[in-house]
């Protein structure tokens, strides 16, 4: 199967998992994004250290560069889709709730506004 990384974008247009990737220091953001190029390639196959399964089908991307650390929350949709909802630099040893309450939400947002697109284009 053939994988595709896409960033979460809100109703208003922002796009969370940019603003993170933009937020961090170069090396660490290069990082990131070499990780979802890995996540690209390997999709479900992905494990630790790389990718790491939370909860309720939330996954986290895991990048450390010297003493910071990362993580790019994501989860799969239908035919290959790779939705990263948004990123965060760690400062506790395990993922703070809020985290993954925040991706759960986005999640809920992307798959309200595809279910709708759907059904609008069956109406035409």
């Amino acid at each position: 199967m053939l994988f595709h990384v896409e960033f979460f974008e809100t109703e208003d247009g922002r796009i969370p998992v940019k603003d993170f990737l933009d937020s961090l220091d170069p090396k660490l953001s290069a990082k990131m994004i070499g990780l979802m190029e890995i996540l690209e390639e390997r999709g479900t196959s992905l494990r630790e250290p790389y990718s790491k399964a939370l909860e309720d089908g939330i996954f986290e991307l895991r990048a450390i560069q010297s003493s910071n650390i990362c993580r790019a929350l994501y989860f799969f949709y239908v035919e290959g889709h790779i939705i990263v909802t948004h990123g965060f630099v760690k400062k506790t040893k395990k993922t703070p709730r809020s985290q993954i309450e925040l991706a759960k939400k986005y999640r809920a947002d992307y798959l309200k506004h595809h279910l709708s697109k759907q059904t609008n284009k069956k109406r035409r």
